[in-house]
């Protein structure tokens, strides 16, 4: 059976995340998978890179499936995104890829970006995708704070008590935080790099951050709350809307 990695896009506001429901509840992967059951009958289950959570949206997911008919690959790509109209999901990509490859197993690194407004009118084309807050932040000091979280460590302090990971041990390549004028406020944007994330950790961090570039944390308050391996050291979590999957990088791009 032929093996083909998508690489997809979604908005992850009407879905209940990534992962199919039991419930029934609309997800991502169901979509996916219920458009794939036109084009070839039977059922389908697709893995991904990234099991993202409620509200949060994906420009750089990827997935693999094994299909029975040798698909050309843009053909492919274009019945998914003709059968998943009108939702609000889209295949970017499409390439046929060997056997071992597995979109969740393979990857060397994992891409998110949060996105936060700061002005006092509410945000309307961006509705949806940021994070609204009405006053600035010290960018300075968020970058001070994020410096303390750069690296291996335990990051119990930023693990949703939900997580299934086996071990709070991870390594985070970058956190770089940078302000970008926008009309009459400032979006701040915190691009984040590792090979994995515990269930909620970026939007842990970005919560205990944005504390600090409001002034009720001091920067050096993050990494006490890391050190402290204790999810109530933890600042306030950031909501969903404002974190979007960016990309999965691979050994050999399926996609180059």
């Amino acid at each position: 059976m032929p093996r083909f990695a998508l690489k997809i896009e979604y908005d992850g506001a009407p879905f209940n995340g990534w992962q199919r429901q039991a419930q029934g509840q609309p997800s991502v992967q169901a979509a996916v998978e219920a458009a794939l059951a036109l084009l070839e009958p039977g059922p389908h289950t697709i893995a991904a890179a990234g099991r993202t959570d409620t509200g949060v949206h994906g420009t750089g997911q990827v997935a693999h499936i094994d299909l029975v008919k040798p698909w050309d690959p843009f053909r492919l790509s274009q019945a998914l995104n003709h059968h998943l109209r009108p939702l609000p999901v889209a295949i970017l990509a499409c390439a046929q890829v060997p056997d071992e490859f597995h979109a969740r197993f393979s990857a060397v690194e994992r891409r998110y970006l949060y996105r936060i407004l700061t002005r006092r009118a509410p945000p309307v084309l961006d509705k949806g995708q940021v994070w609204h807050l009405l006053t600035p932040l010290d960018l300075a000091a968020m970058q001070q704070g994020a410096a303390h979280l750069v690296g291996h460590h335990d990051f119990t302090t930023f693990r949703s008590a939900l997580c299934q990971a086996n071990s709070p041990m991870k390594t985070l390549d970058e956190v770089t935080i940078t302000a970008h004028p926008v009309p009459h406020g400032t979006e701040y944007r915190f691009a984040l790099r590792a090979r994995s994330f515990l269930h909620n950790q970026v939007r842990s961090m970005v919560g205990s951050l944005m504390r600090v570039g409001s002034g009720a944390w001091a920067p050096e308050r993050v990494g006490q709350a890391l050190a402290a391996r204790d999810r109530a050291a933890c600042g306030s979590v950031a909501p969903p809307q404002g974190l979007c999957l960016t990309g999965v990088r691979y050994l050999d791009d399926p996609f180059a």
